[in-house]
């Protein structure tokens, strides 16, 4: 991206923070993923969501390895300083990504912790690879096939989804991305509370991830896993995937829930339950948008440790 396009140039080390953490890089499924790891225990993998990197998890990273836990935040398929191939973000592949990234830390298993798109994906890998996932919690994110029938059916959930049907635009990372990405931290604005914007975290974040959205090919990869949802459900792809994650979630789930997410609503991702067979626990946070992990930190780790535990 060019100065000339009114963006300042960004490269992976932007999201290379020191911190009482590790920085490591991982090869699983064929990529090489940036994680960064605290603590020792029991393996606990957090995945981020859109426009966010691991930094969305930093403040749990402390807190879950202070309770005896192996916290590892991973940058995403595409996103912060993992691998960005052109291929590669449809559903199989991006639940492969987790239980590969699990294996390939030496765990046997973990607990799988997504919120917004990396919840969609820690469903997606509970479903098809069970024995690796221990326990799952999401946040912020309805199971697919919820979410597919939701907006199909729900005229609210289809009017909050419009801004994703934006993403299918080709090329639409240049708009994304323009004037230092402030469409993307606009969308980060429309979808936090309004208590937490005017909060000096909130104006951290934004500014953190307008900047990890400019690192050259992210916001490519990150519109390519939309792009994917949308267009696989006309394709015969998309039709195994759906066939596939049918499979009930035997992993016992937590699934934490703002109440005023305006992109994923509270009726939407509540309805997630019928597809889990193993113990399943709902919790809605009244005052909370679409990020609690960034909102409420301290009750979203310790909500991960008593699950996990």
């Amino acid at each position: 991206m060019s100065e000339r396009a009114g963006n300042t140039p960004v490269d992976e080390s932007c999201v290379l923070d020191e911190g009482p953490w590790t920085h490591r890089f991982v090869n699983a499924n064929g990529s090489r993923f940036h994680v960064v790891e605290q603590g020792t225990g029991p393996l606990v993998v957090l995945l981020h969501g859109f426009p966010e990197f691991w930094w969305a998890w930093h403040r749990q990273l402390p807190l879950l390895a202070g309770a005896g836990l192996r916290a590892v935040a991973v940058d995403l398929r595409g996103y912060g300083a993992t691998d960005k191939p052109p291929r590669g973000y449809d559903g199989f592949t991006l639940a492969a990504d987790v239980v590969g990234l699990i294996r390939a830390l030496g765990e046997r298993n973990a607990t799988v912790v997504g919120a917004g798109a990396g919840g969609l994906v820690g469903w997606s890998a509970a479903a098809l690879h069970p024995r690796l996932v221990n326990r799952l919690v999401v946040l912020g994110a309805a199971h697919p096939l919820r979410l597919r029938s939701a907006l199909v059916a729900n005229a609210a959930q289809r009017s909050a989804g419009r801004t994703l049907l934006r993403f299918q635009l080709p090329r639409y990372e240049h708009v994304l991305t323009r004037d230092d990405a402030a469409l993307a931290g606009g969308l980060m604005r429309a979808w936090s509370s309004p208590a937490f914007r005017e909060t000096a975290d909130y104006a951290e974040y934004e500014r953190r991830y307008r900047e990890a959205i400019r690192i050259p090919q992210a916001a490519f990869c990150a519109m390519e896993a939309y792009r994917w949802a949308f267009r696989s459900t006309l394709r015969l792809h998309g039709y195994r995937f759906l066939r596939a994650i049918r499979q009930p979630i035997v992993s016992p789930t937590l699934q934490l829930q703002g109440a005023l997410d305006p992109i994923t609503l509270p009726a939407t991702a509540q309805g997630s339950g019928r597809y889990v067979l193993a113990d399943y626990e709902w919790r809605l946070l009244e005052d909370t948008g679409h990020f609690p992990h960034l909102e409420r930190p301290d009750l979203v780790a310790g909500e991960i440790i008593r699950w996990t535990k």
